[in-house]
Protein backbone atom coordinates (compact mmCIF):
# COMPACT_ATOMS: atom_id res chain seq x y z
CA UNK A 1 0.00 0.00 0.00
CA UNK A 2 1.14 3.61 -1.16
CA UNK A 3 1.33 6.08 1.33
CA UNK A 4 0.46 9.40 -0.06
CA UNK A 5 2.71 11.94 1.57
CA UNK A 6 0.76 15.15 0.49
CA UNK A 7 -1.98 14.98 3.44
CA UNK A 8 1.04 14.33 5.84
CA UNK A 9 2.76 17.75 4.79
CA UNK A 10 -0.55 19.57 5.48
CA UNK A 11 -0.75 18.55 8.17
CA UNK A 12 2.15 19.44 9.32
CA UNK A 13 1.76 22.82 8.05
CA UNK A 14 -1.52 23.18 10.00
CA UNK A 15 0.22 21.93 12.97
CA UNK A 16 3.60 24.52 12.54
CA UNK A 17 0.50 27.23 12.11
CA UNK A 18 -0.90 26.63 14.92
CA UNK A 19 3.00 27.03 16.97
CA UNK A 20 3.29 30.06 14.91
CA UNK A 21 -0.07 31.51 16.67
CA UNK A 22 0.83 30.12 20.04
CA UNK A 23 4.01 31.70 20.01
CA UNK A 24 2.72 35.32 18.33
CA UNK A 25 -0.10 35.29 21.56
CA UNK A 26 2.58 35.01 23.88
CA UNK A 27 2.74 30.90 24.96
CA UNK A 28 6.18 29.21 25.90
CA UNK A 29 7.74 27.21 23.29
CA UNK A 30 8.77 24.53 25.98
CA UNK A 31 8.49 24.56 30.22
CA UNK A 32 9.52 27.06 31.63
CA UNK A 33 11.27 25.27 34.38
CA UNK A 34 13.94 24.19 32.16
CA UNK A 35 13.22 20.83 31.61
CA UNK A 36 11.46 19.04 28.93
CA UNK A 37 9.85 15.62 29.35
CA UNK A 38 7.80 13.52 27.45
CA UNK A 39 4.83 13.41 30.09
CA UNK A 40 4.03 15.28 33.06
CA UNK A 41 2.33 12.93 35.79
CA UNK A 42 1.05 15.62 37.70
CA UNK A 43 -1.73 17.07 37.37
CA UNK A 44 -2.10 19.62 39.98
CA UNK A 45 1.19 21.84 39.06
CA UNK A 46 2.32 24.59 37.24
CA UNK A 47 3.75 22.12 35.18
CA UNK A 48 0.41 20.76 33.69
CA UNK A 49 0.48 20.92 30.03
CA UNK A 50 3.73 22.27 29.58
CA UNK A 51 5.59 18.72 28.63
CA UNK A 52 5.35 17.08 25.64
CA UNK A 53 2.65 15.08 26.77
CA UNK A 54 0.23 14.79 30.31
CA UNK A 55 -3.16 13.26 31.28
CA UNK A 56 -4.87 15.80 29.25
CA UNK A 57 -3.56 14.25 25.76
CA UNK A 58 -6.06 11.25 26.95
CA UNK A 59 -9.01 13.89 26.21
CA UNK A 60 -6.99 14.28 22.90
CA UNK A 61 -7.25 10.97 21.78
CA UNK A 62 -10.77 11.28 22.42
CA UNK A 63 -11.19 14.05 19.83
CA UNK A 64 -9.58 12.35 17.30
CA UNK A 65 -12.48 9.25 17.82
CA UNK A 66 -14.97 11.87 17.91
CA UNK A 67 -13.42 13.96 15.30
CA UNK A 68 -13.11 10.66 12.96
CA UNK A 69 -16.89 10.29 13.50
CA UNK A 70 -18.12 13.74 12.56
CA UNK A 71 -15.68 13.78 9.50
CA UNK A 72 -17.15 10.88 8.39
CA UNK A 73 -20.88 11.91 8.99
CA UNK A 74 -20.03 15.75 7.74
CA UNK A 75 -17.85 14.80 5.02
CA UNK A 76 -18.63 11.65 3.59
CA UNK A 77 -17.69 12.57 -0.38
CA UNK A 78 -14.23 13.42 1.14
CA UNK A 79 -11.22 10.55 1.16
CA UNK A 80 -9.82 9.72 4.57
CA UNK A 81 -6.95 11.71 4.03
CA UNK A 82 -8.67 14.67 3.63
CA UNK A 83 -11.14 13.59 6.55
CA UNK A 84 -7.46 14.06 8.47
CA UNK A 85 -6.96 17.24 7.79
CA UNK A 86 -10.08 18.68 8.53
CA UNK A 87 -9.72 16.73 12.17
CA UNK A 88 -6.29 18.04 12.17
CA UNK A 89 -7.08 21.78 11.12
CA UNK A 90 -10.28 21.59 13.51
CA UNK A 91 -8.01 20.58 16.30
CA UNK A 92 -5.04 23.07 15.44
CA UNK A 93 -7.57 26.00 15.88
CA UNK A 94 -9.20 24.42 19.09
CA UNK A 95 -5.32 24.54 20.30
CA UNK A 96 -4.95 28.05 19.76
CA UNK A 97 -8.30 29.09 21.15
CA UNK A 98 -8.12 27.19 23.76
CA UNK A 99 -4.73 28.62 24.90
CA UNK A 100 -5.70 32.56 24.17
CA UNK A 101 -5.47 34.78 26.67
CA UNK A 102 -9.64 34.97 27.04
CA UNK A 103 -10.05 31.30 27.38
CA UNK A 104 -7.40 30.96 29.91
CA UNK A 105 -8.39 33.76 31.73
CA UNK A 106 -12.22 33.10 31.96
CA UNK A 107 -12.42 29.09 31.56
CA UNK A 108 -9.33 27.56 32.79
CA UNK A 109 -9.06 30.18 36.33
CA UNK A 110 -8.33 26.81 38.29
CA UNK A 111 -4.96 26.07 36.32
CA UNK A 112 -4.16 29.51 36.58
CA UNK A 113 -5.00 29.55 40.16
CA UNK A 114 -1.86 27.13 40.12
CA UNK A 115 0.39 28.62 38.44
CA UNK A 116 -0.39 27.73 34.41
CA UNK A 117 -0.35 29.41 32.16
CA UNK A 118 -1.73 27.48 29.52
CA UNK A 119 -0.09 25.19 27.18
CA UNK A 120 3.29 25.01 26.14
CA UNK A 121 3.85 24.76 22.08
CA UNK A 122 4.95 21.46 22.88
CA UNK A 123 1.98 20.36 24.46
CA UNK A 124 -0.08 21.65 22.10
CA UNK A 125 1.59 19.60 19.39
CA UNK A 126 1.80 16.50 21.80
CA UNK A 127 -2.31 17.12 21.54
CA UNK A 128 -2.87 17.26 18.05
CA UNK A 129 -0.42 14.23 17.33
CA UNK A 130 -2.29 12.65 19.56
CA UNK A 131 -5.93 13.82 18.25
CA UNK A 132 -3.92 12.23 14.91
CA UNK A 133 -3.48 8.80 17.27
CA UNK A 134 -7.25 8.66 18.27
CA UNK A 135 -8.42 9.63 14.33
CA UNK A 136 -6.93 6.73 12.98
CA UNK A 137 -7.50 4.22 15.56
CA UNK A 138 -11.42 4.84 14.90
CA UNK A 139 -10.42 4.38 11.29
CA UNK A 140 -9.41 0.67 11.84
CA UNK A 141 -11.56 -0.28 15.28
CA UNK A 142 -15.19 -1.23 15.26
CA UNK A 143 -17.49 1.24 16.34
CA UNK A 144 -18.31 -0.81 19.21
CA UNK A 145 -14.33 -0.77 20.34
CA UNK A 146 -14.02 2.85 19.16
CA UNK A 147 -16.64 4.14 22.35
CA UNK A 148 -15.31 1.42 23.98
CA UNK A 149 -12.19 2.92 24.37
CA UNK A 150 -13.38 6.58 24.50
CA UNK A 151 -15.21 6.23 27.61
CA UNK A 152 -12.13 4.07 29.37
CA UNK A 153 -9.90 6.99 28.55
CA UNK A 154 -12.56 9.49 30.25
CA UNK A 155 -13.05 7.00 33.12
CA UNK A 156 -8.76 6.86 33.17
CA UNK A 157 -8.28 10.75 33.17
CA UNK A 158 -11.07 10.76 35.78
CA UNK A 159 -9.76 8.86 37.86
CA UNK A 160 -6.18 10.09 37.37
CA UNK A 161 -6.56 13.47 37.98
CA UNK A 162 -10.61 13.91 38.46
CA UNK A 163 -11.23 15.35 34.97
CA UNK A 164 -11.25 14.56 31.09
CA UNK A 165 -13.36 15.87 28.55
CA UNK A 166 -16.59 15.40 29.25
CA UNK A 167 -16.24 17.45 32.34
CA UNK A 168 -14.36 20.08 30.44
CA UNK A 169 -17.07 20.70 28.17
CA UNK A 170 -19.64 20.76 31.18
CA UNK A 171 -17.37 23.06 32.96
CA UNK A 172 -16.91 25.67 29.66
CA UNK A 173 -20.45 25.29 28.98
CA UNK A 174 -21.73 26.00 32.89
CA UNK A 175 -19.18 28.95 32.72
CA UNK A 176 -20.15 30.56 29.56
CA UNK A 177 -23.86 30.45 31.38
CA UNK A 178 -22.94 31.88 33.91
CA UNK A 179 -21.03 35.01 32.85
CA UNK A 180 -24.26 35.40 30.54
CA UNK A 181 -23.14 34.35 27.37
Amino acid sequence: MRMHVMPWVWAAVLMAGAAVAMLLSGRALVCPCGSIRFASAAAETAQVSQQFTDWYTLSHLVHGLLLYGAAWWLLPRLAVPGRMLAAVAVEAVWEVVENSNFVIAHFRADEAALGAVGDTVLNAQGDILAMIAGFWLARWLPVRASVALALALELAAYWAIRDGLVLIVLDTVLAMLGSGG
